[in-house]
């Protein structure tokens, strides 16, 4: 799937801007750099995305 057909989602808890974006493709996460929008992504499994956003609800990072 081409980025222009995608619907990429910025954190809403950035407030400058400088975070990451995801999109959700079937059977897929993509994560990319919102500075760097046409730089590399990389694609995760649901189940990971959901484990890692988890683990950093309880996490102070």
């Amino acid at each position: 799937m081409r980025d222009d057909e995608l619907e990429w989602q910025l954190s809403s808890y950035t407030d400058s801007g400088a975070c990451v974006e995801v999109a959700r493709p079937a059977g897929e996460i993509l994560v990319r750099d919102s500075k760097r929008r046409a730089g590399p992504r990389i694609s995760v499994a649901p189940s990971s995305f959901a484990a890692m956003v988890d683990w950093a609800k309880t996490h102070q990072v």
